[in-house]
């Protein structure tokens, strides 16, 4: 493990001790390091498991994301299977569904909107995350998931087969800017519209770091030119696909609330903004926003 942590330091590779750690976990067949006892840590790797440890380890040093490399990736309670190029969720993106979350409970407690009447819809799925994580903590909510890519739309769908949701769960192959008449025509009385959309601002774009220029899809993360571009599609759609008093949840970046919340004042006068809360680091992170007044 130290062999390989200098050589990951040695390489620029971003957090060379997590990156080691979690890759020889994963060949001993366990979560992380901390789970494995110290006989099975210091016994000697037989030469398919050397061999395994070369080829992830390489993977790793031409800046594949650890994710990608061992090929899935915890998120809140689901474990889900990761591949290039499909974006990578954050830890920002489970304090997203914790909003959603509670928000959602808060409002079957207070008589609005029963939660079998409850539809999720979720812009841009990726992996599936949010939608799987939403349904796998509501188990009479359904969830619709719609992406630009074809590779997360598959990707999606594994993991609901493989985390036994499948049934509650919609999944289409939908560009909701090339497609917004079509998203329209198949969605109305949602009840929950939710997104951690493109949000970067076109000039971040160049300064990423390299696992993230060159092995996830970069129209997940490019919001153009002011990182709206997916944003205002989304908000101008809602009204036309929430039932009265549904509701909207965006993550975004952090100089984005004010802004959205004076677009929307002025060219969406269906949607009320309702509050921006903050992430664990303290930057407004998330909008909400509801239909009707």
């Amino acid at each position: 493990m130290a062999l390989w942590k200098r050589h990951f330091e040695e390489s620029g590779v971003t957090e060379p001790d997590h990156s080691s750690q979690y890759i020889i976990a994963h060949l001993l067949g366990a979560k992380t390091i901390e789970s494995l006892n110290q006989e099975k840590l210091t016994e000697f790797l037989s030469h398919d498991k050397a061999q395994q440890l070369w080829d992830l380890c390489t993977r790793r040093l031409s800046r594949m994301p650890v994710q990608y490399v061992i090929g899935e990736w915890d998120f809140r309670d689901l474990t889900l299977k990761m591949r290039p190029p499909v974006f990578i969720p954050r830890p920002e993106t489970e304090e997203l569904v914790e909003l959603v979350l509670a928000d959602l409970q808060l409002r079957q407690e207070t008589g609005v909107r029963a939660e079998a009447q409850h539809i999720c819809l979720e812009v841009g799925c990726g992996s599936g995350a949010i939608s799987l994580s939403l349904l796998k903590s509501l188990p009479r909510l359904r969830a619709i998931a719609l992406d630009q890519s074809q590779d997360a739309v598959d990707l999606t769908r594994e993991n609901a087969l493989s985390l036994g949701l499948q049934d509650r769960l919609q999944i289409h192959h939908i560009d909701v800017i090339k497609g917004a008449d079509t998203v329209v025509s198949l969605y109305d009385s949602i009840s929950t519209l939710v997104s951690n959309p493109p949000y970067l601002f076109l000039e971040d774009m160049t300064s990423l770091e390299p696992e993230i220029l060159r092995f996830e899809d970069h129209a997940a993360l490019d919001g153009g030119k002011d990182g709206l571009t997916v944003i205002r599609q989304i908000l101008t759609l809602a009204p036309k696909l929430l039932s009265n008093h549904g509701r909207v949840y965006l993550e975004v970046d952090p100089r984005h609330p004010p802004v959205i919340q004076q677009w929307v004042e002025e060219h969406v006068e269906e949607l009320l903004y309702v509050e921006t809360r903050h992430d664990i680091t303290d930057r407004p992170r998330f909008c909400i926003l509801q239909k009707g007044k």
